[in-house]
C-alpha cells in the first residue's frame, strides 16, 4: 500500500526527490517516514513527518540536506535529497505508522518496496 519512485543515479553534490504513493485508508491518521538500507548495514532511520505535516524530525546523517513533506489531498509523501554523498547509497523505504513513537523506532505497520539511490563519488 506504499510505493516508492524517484531513485536511480547521482553523482555526489547532486539532488533527487523520492515519491511515495500511499493507499492507505485515513491516510491523514498516519504518521509517515523514510529509512534507508545500505549494503551489509542495519536499517537505518531517515526522516519523518507527523500526520498533520507540522513536524518532521531527521537521522543525525541527514539533517540539513534532505527535507520530508506530504501532500494530503495526493497522498504522497516526498523526501528531497540534497547535497548527495557516497554514503547516501542506499534501498529507501516509505512507511507509516499511526504512532509516532512506533514510527521513530522501526516497528512501522506499513512499509514500501523501496528504491535504490546510488550516489557516485
Amino acid at each position: 500500500q506504499l510505493m516508492e519512485s524517484g531513485g536511480g543515479l547521482a553523482q555526489a553534490g547532486d539532488s533527487l526527490r523520492l515519491s511515495c504513493a500511499a493507499s492507505i485508508e485515513f491516510f491523514t491518521n498516519y504518521h509517515m517516514g523514510w529509512f534507508r538500507q545500505a549494503p551489509g548495514k542495519e536499517r537505518e532511520f531517515v526522516a519523518a513527518i507527523d500526520s498533520s505535516g507540522t513536524k518532521d524530525y531527521y537521522g543525525p546523517s541527514v539533517k540539513g540536506r534532505f527535507f520530508i513533506s506530504r501532500d494530503i489531498y495526493k497522498k504522497m509523501v516526498y523526501l528531497q535529497m540534497n547535497s548527495l554523498k557516497a554514503e547516501d547509497t542506499a534501498i529507501y523505504y516509505c512507511t507509516a505508522d499511526s504512532d509516532w513513537g512506533r514510527l521513530l523506532a522501526d516497528l512501522n505497520e506499513y512499509w514500501g518496496q523501496g528504491t535504490r539511490v546510488t550516489v557516485s563519488s
